[in-house]
């Protein structure tokens, strides 16, 4: 049935969308696989690669989730000044761009990093960081946060009355954790492992990197290898397969797992925890969300440190390429918002969620293939090169759509439960509706989303690195050129470049979508 207050051509606009997710999803790995001579042979690299991907994917997924229940926790129970502020800073890793993370760590934990200094001043060997510890740690200190945060919603939406019920039963601590906390994390706690598995499997920029050589490759950076050097097409198709496989079983494992709480509403008072006032507890609390802060925040202020020397005499290049970087991002941003709100709009007045559930696929997909498809599809019509950044734009869009998704799709159903009946009674219909009821309601989550497409566009390292000519490419292409020189001290500056750049672009944003936003 036809909603009267679809904007006209809403369906229309759906289906353009739908068949563009289709063409990045489906069509271009068709694309590749079309021009490939045969499939390619599995070989034993492959094999080894598929074996570390699902290795360090497991890892890192372990350990963001198993560090993330314990800090999540304590953020939980605990109130006190600043912690709205390490809240916020718990998003920044997520946001932060790959390779400005592995200047961070390296600065902290590599060769001639502070940890290595340390030892060596106790007499110690230093210890490398290259290698799977390397790539596993990089991805916990990624994960770690945003881990951190998924669990932490599921703390919270516990009903402060279950507490208060605890309580004038007499719980403790482990009564408490068996009865209202280990159900929750039995929701939370899956789809949480998902999402960092997920993103580990298609892992490019933190193995190439980090990796330390053939031993460490992912999955993802055999694909880069297929077409970098061998441009063995058929390869690269199949070893795509293979990554849609593999998050999609993780998903199937994952929705088996994942239980309801059952826990039921509550009345939004704010959590006393009874439960975790004695001593041992606090100081327990205080310790984890320091450690988590330290882990979180050295890093980042060592890229600040490093970086601030430097930036009087970054070469003329590094400028051009902030620019472009910039350019990209701003037009990445428009072409994520221009997807996800017809998706979201078909997903909850139609209830039609195949198409949302197909733009969510796209965090499977590899980018590389995505992109490479892309090329093949238009190098018959146009020289590849002169449209390089246009196209990486447009796969920035398409890998930023699911996080846009998540943000907008709950805040637009919200929106129609609250005011569709009244909407409808008033006829506000098509772009009144969209202007008048969706858009100044939709501020928060647009800006939010926004923020992140730009800034997700502003550190990828993905598409560009194959295509871009010797004299262009965006910032991190040139800053991965810097380390690849053993330039670090220029490499820490455009690090710092990058850093800002990714930060301010996410402030504006999501600053913009909050100032004066009604609800």
């Amino acid at each position: 049935m036809r909603w009267r207050s679809d904007p006209p051509g809403a369906a229309g606009a759906a289906a353009v969308v739908a068949a563009i997710l289709l063409v990045l999803n489906l069509g271009a790995l068709g694309m590749v696989a079309s021009r490939a001579e045969g499939w390619g042979g599995w070989s034993a690299a492959d094999g080894a690669a598929l074996r570390f991907t699902l290795w360090q994917a497991l890892l890192s997924a372990v350990f963001s989730v198993a560090m993330a229940v314990p800090v999540a926790r304590a953020l939980a129970r605990r109130r006190f000044p600043g912690r709205g502020a390490l809240i916020v800073l718990m998003g920044a890793p997520f946001i932060l761009p790959v390779l400005v993370a592995v200047i961070g760590l390296l600065a902290v934990l590599g060769r001639n990093g502070l940890v290595n200094d340390l030892l060596a001043l106790a007499g110690l060997p230093r210890v490398s960081i290259y290698g799977l510890h390397g790539v596993v740690l990089a991805h916990v200190f990624f994960n770690l946060p945003l881990a951190t945060r998924l669990i932490l919603q599921g703390w919270l939406a516990i009903p402060a009355e279950r507490f208060r019920l605890a309580a004038a039963l007499g719980f403790g601590p482990g009564d408490v954790a068996r009865v209202l906390e280990r159900p929750m994390l039995r929701e939370t706690v899956p789809g949480a492992f998902l999402v960092v598995f997920v993103l580990c499997l298609t892992s490019f920029a933190v193995a190439l990197a980090l990796g330390g050589g053939p031993r460490a490759t992912t999955v993802e950076l055999a694909i880069y290898q297929a077409f970098r050097f061998d441009f063995d097409l058929g390869k690269a198709a199949l070893l795509a397969l293979v990554q849609v496989a593999l998050a999609g079983a993780a998903a199937l494992v994952a929705l088996r797992l994942t239980l309801p709480a059952e826990l039921g509403p509550g009345f939004d008072r704010t959590v006393t925890r009874w439960d975790a006032t004695a001593p041992g507890l606090r100081a327990q609390d205080a310790v984890l969300i320091a450690l988590a802060t330290l882990f979180l925040a050295l890093p980042l202020a060592m890229i600040a440190l490093n970086g601030l020397a430097a930036l009087a005499t970054l070469p003329a290049s590094i400028w051009t390429a902030t620019l472009r970087s910039l350019a990209v991002a701003l037009v990445s941003t428009a072409l994520t918002l221009a997807l996800a709100l017809p998706i979201a709009a078909l997903a909850v007045r139609r209830k039609a969620r195949i198409v949302e559930a197909l733009g969510m696929l796209t965090i499977a997909a590899s980018p590389l293939v995505v992109g490479t498809g892309l090329f093949v599809l238009l190098f018959p019509l146009i020289d590849p090169g002169k449209v390089a950044l246009g196209v990486t734009a447009l796969v920035n869009a398409a890998m930023a759509l699911p996080f846009a998704l998540r943000a907008l799709t709950p805040a637009l159903a919200a929106i129609e439960a609250d005011y569709g009946r009244l909407a409808d009674g008033l006829g506000l219909t098509g772009p009144a509706r969209l202007r008048l009821l969706w858009l100044p309601r939709l501020r928060r989550p647009l800006g939010f989303a926004a923020g992140l497409a730009a800034a997700l566009s502003m550190g990828d390292l993905g598409v560009v690195a194959m295509f871009a000519s010797p004299e262009g490419g965006t910032l991190p292409l040139a800053l991965y050129r810097l380390m690849a020189a053993y330039r670090m001290d220029d490499a820490a500056g455009a690090a710092l470049v990058l850093l800002a750049a990714s930060l301010a672009l996410f402030w504006i944003f999501d600053r913009g979508g909050r100032l004066d936003a009604d609800a």
